[in-house]
């Protein structure tokens, strides 16, 4: 079973895991996509308000529906309809996630 809130924490300050991807997805809108298809990056850190010239943004923005909710091949987790339902269900469809219950 993949760790759901694991995998989330390749969605945000991912850059150098998204360019160096072969595929990505988005768990908002359930696409896929080349790495070169996004256009826009976030997450402008406080130190560089003042000086948004030397902004880098570090997380990836989807270039289908806008949302930070993009995850790299190079995460090791799969890109497939049923893992990015089940992260889209999680996190945009607010359902809980919990661990498996230990069998008895």
């Amino acid at each position: 079973m993949v760790n759901l809130l694991a995998a989330h924490r390749h969605a945000s300050n991912n850059r150098a895991e998204i360019e160096a991807s072969t595929v990505c997805g988005c768990f908002c809108c359930v696409q896929l996509f080349a790495p070169a298809e996004i256009v826009a990056w976030t997450g402008l850190e406080a130190a560089d308000f003042d000086n948004p010239d030397s902004f880098d943004g570090g997380t990836a923005l989807c270039p289908r529906c806008g949302s930070e909710s993009v995850i790299g091949d190079r995460s090791g987790y799969p890109l497939d309809a049923q893992f990015l339902g089940r992260m889209n269900e999680a996190w945009h469809q607010k359902t809980i996630i919990r661990p498996p219950a230990a069998r008895k």
